[in-house]
């Protein structure tokens, strides 16, 4: 399984990358997750964000992380933000897993 990540400042053009990346490894018959880092509180799979975009895309999987929880959806409460080697474990085997953030 092959990792890689896009980061960069807000409003930068990453998710778009993302969302070509994905909609272009699927199409050549890769399977593909992707890992959405956020640095805010989110709700999941809302028309026009990103964790939906990613989805819509093509994505096997999305995992969208923050401090306040992670979404194949598992609140954290109190606990800390989970490390992303934590969450990786966490996605079903693909060929490729694109991370946007964590920058």
């Amino acid at each position: 399984m092959k990792i890689y990540g896009v980061v960069g400042w807000k409003n930068a053009g990453k998710t778009g990358l993302m969302e070509r990346l994905v909609t272009e490894i699927a199409g050549r018959g890769f399977r593909v997750s992707t890992i959405k880092h956020a640095h805010h509180t989110f709700d999941v799979d809302h028309p026009g964000k990103d964790s939906h975009r990613h989805r819509v895309a093509g994505a096997t999987e999305v995992l969208l992380a923050s401090r306040n929880r992670f979404a194949l959806m598992h609140e954290l409460r109190d606990e800390p933000e989970p490390p992303l080697a934590e969450l990786l474990d966490k996605l079903a085997p693909v060929d490729l897993i694109l991370i946007e953030g964590y920058k």
